[in-house]
């Protein structure tokens, strides 16, 4: 069977180049006659890897030096209780809720001390983010929360919010590497990489070195304080260290297509097209408000359920896969990352229209 285009949102399409190269180096990595998925995270070959992919990261997005970068297991989701649990010196957060996972967030939050949601867009099905240029930010808050682009949504925030001199926390899991980003702005910047970067498995924190201490809830096991990993060059058990791997590929093919501004530019003129023939559609319709649509995540509807049904089964017999809206919203989403080619979302277009004309 030939390569499919692949629309999910997570474990998610993966550069092809990248794909060839790991396969090349599946049985002898570099003359080492063994696989990366065989070898010793102590080894000098893998200390390399490492080093050279966190390298590869720090080029890319500009991090500063007083920034660490963590690659971390748990997936995003352990990260709804390791902030609170490292940064809730005070016992108060604000979250601003714009989706399930900052739902979640927020829910985990309120184990571990004074959880307030300062704006929410639930209120119509989280399809527009709220206004964030002054929120009532509480006067002792520990840092103030939000998930960048919402996956299952479709939703990014385009404008940071205006935290009033409180550290800012971003869950940027569906948007990561998709355009530059200004690390300072955030205190921590992190994401799980089976959306946009890499195989599943693994959580990359880019953290401020300040936020970093021994000074750590109450009970906080050793695994989740970020200094344990910040002083191990997250090294400190096995890491995911196939994982850690795919990702410094995935970082030199960025770099070689010309890093983040062209990521943005191309980004950019994928979701144009999908958008485009969702607003001139007659049968289709985007669920976002269009000021804040996400480049990366597009979800859109007929209106109706079993046609949903019909359109989503159609697409898939013709290699189009993984349209499926989330279970919570229904419809279909194109999750249309980096790696999907821009001949991949002309085709899905192409398909549509074919669909409304027959089923009109």
């Amino acid at each position: 069977m030939s390569r499919v285009y692949n629309f999910s949102a997570g474990p998610a399409v993966l550069p092809e180049e990248v794909l060839k190269e790991v396969a090349d180096e599946m049985m002898d990595y570099r003359g080492t006659g063994m696989s990366v998925m065989e070898m010793s995270h102590r080894s000098a070959a893998f200390q390399e890897i490492i080093d050279e992919a966190e390298k590869d990261l720090r080029e890319l997005m500009n991090i500063p030096d007083n920034y660490k970068v963590l690659f971390l297991q748990g997936g995003a989701s352990q990260q709804f209780a390791m902030i609170p649990m490292n940064l809730m010196k005070n016992k108060v957060a604000d979250y601003i809720v714009t989706g399930q996972w900052a739902k979640k967030a927020y829910q985990e939050a309120q184990k571990y001390g004074k959880a307030n949601k300062i704006a929410s867009s639930e209120d119509k099905t989280f399809s527009y983010i709220p206004d964030c240029s002054d929120l009532p930010i509480s006067p002792d808050a520990d840092y103030v929360y939000i998930c960048e682009n919402n996956t299952i949504y479709g939703t990014k925030f385009k404008e940071l919010p205006n935290t009033k001199g409180k550290t800012l926390v971003a869950d940027v899991s569906s948007c990561f590497l998709s355009e530059p980003v200004d690390v300072s702005k955030y205190g921590i910047i992190y994401g799980g990489v089976q959306k946009n970067i890499g195989p599943a498995g693994m959580v990359i924190v880019i953290i401020r070195e300040d936020l970093i201490s021994e000074d750590v809830l109450p009970g906080t096991p050793t695994m989740l304080t970020y200094k344990t990993h910040a002083d191990a060059g997250s090294l400190y058990n096995t890491p995911n260290a196939y994982c850690i791997y795919v990702c410094g590929k995935v970082f030199k093919w960025l770099k070689a297509m010309g890093g983040l501004e062209e990521m943005k530019k191309r980004n950019e003129e994928k979701a144009k097209i999908l958008y485009d023939f969702l607003d001139s559609s007659k049968l289709f319709k985007g669920t976002v408000v269009p000021k804040d649509r996400s480049l990366m995540n597009v979800p859109f509807v007929t209106g109706d359920k079993e046609m949903d049904a019909k359109f989503v089964k159609e697409a898939a017999a013709q290699g189009l896969v993984n349209l499926k809206g989330h279970r919570t919203v229904g419809g279909m989403r194109a999750s249309i990352y980096n790696a999907m080619p821009k001949a991949g979302v002309e085709a899905l277009v192409a398909f549509m229209k074919k669909f409304e004309e027959e089923n009109a």
